[in-house]
């Protein structure tokens, strides 16, 4: 397994879901660490954590939770996080009140723990390893959340999996690069570079790759059913804009929805929201996402989630 060019590399990289049962050597794991802390970050903030899962029940429980048996199976999983909790403390240990940027704070810690997972993924095939990223990590999210104990202000971005293939293949086609890198300004596709696109990608998917992406992003499909429990992790997490952690709600529309479900109305006021039925009112105080979980918790309501 000896070094390789990076654009000889870059033209050849697939992912691989099936890897001998080989460890990598123990230098090579010191150079993927080494690789990922050398990705750059945005203002030295360093905005995403690693957890390494070596313990084998762990890694099959994981294993069956995302759907990837290679979780399992591969010589090593990471779990790429995006982290603002550390931040967090080195402000407060140095006598700084941290600010309040959730959205802000959750792109930039993606994109931290994104680029750090693709400078160890790259490095691990210049060695001669295979890897392969798990989105799937969001079909078990809260689940991955409470197994890793992450505390507020952490959330899982992606999973990584390296080892030794067992397996060989054809690198994956993209499309066209007219369709993806443009010129000053966003060119909108004409309905014939779609078909052009959609043609190339073919060979991923059995001649359909319209089909493919419809199972994952048309109504109905996988990622509808990803988007409730990422934004109630995220919720849980502190890292809502507009609701308390312990709402476990996706979002204040949602909220409200639930307040409906049992009161006639909700009304909010600077400072204040009401649950109102014709023969009572219960109030709460705040923001309006605040107030109205207070203004439900006041008569016995349960937490979403």
């Amino acid at each position: 397994m000896g070094r390789v060019e990076l654009l000889e590399l870059l033209a050849r990289r697939r992912s691989v879901r099936r890897y001998k049962p080989e460890p990598l050597r123990p230098e090579d794991l010191d150079r993927l660490l080494f690789a990922l802390q050398r990705a750059p970050t945005d203002a030295t903030a360093q905005l995403y954590s690693v957890v390494r899962v070596t313990d084998p029940k762990l890694r099959a429980r994981l294993a069956e939770a995302t759907g990837n048996p290679h979780v399992a199976q591969a010589a090593e999983f990471f779990v790429f996080l995006g982290d603002l909790h550390r931040l967090a403390q080195v402000l407060r240990l140095k006598g700084y009140t941290p600010g309040r940027f959730p959205k802000t704070g959750v792109h930039f810690a993606i994109l931290d723990a994104g680029l750090a997972a693709a400078f160890l993924a790259l490095t691990a095939e210049s060695l001669g390893y295979g890897i392969c990223f798990i989105g799937g990590v969001l079909n078990a999210y809260r689940e991955i959340t409470q197994a890793l104990d992450l505390p507020e202000g952490v959330f899982p971005v992606v999973g990584l999996t390296v080892g030794v293939p067992e397996e060989e293949g054809p690198p994956r086609p993209r499309l066209p690069r007219g369709l993806v890198v443009h010129g000053n300004r966003y060119q909108r596709p004409t309905p014939e570079e779609l078909e052009a696109g959609i043609e190339a990608m073919a060979p991923i998917a059995r001649g359909d790759w319209a089909r493919l992406l419809a199972r994952y992003f048309a109504q109905g499909g996988t990622m509808e059913a990803r988007e409730g429990p990422y934004g109630r992790v995220l919720t849980a997490q502190g890292l809502d804009p507009d609701l308390p952690k312990e709402s476990g709600a996706y979002s204040l529309g949602e909220l409200i929805q639930e307040a409906l479900k049992a009161w006639r109305g909700v009304v909010f006021r600077p400072g204040e929201a009401w649950v109102e039925r014709p023969d009572r009112a219960q109030r709460g105080d705040g923001p309006p996402g605040v107030a109205l979980h207070r203004a439900l918790t006041e008569e016995g309501w349960e937490a979403l989630g």
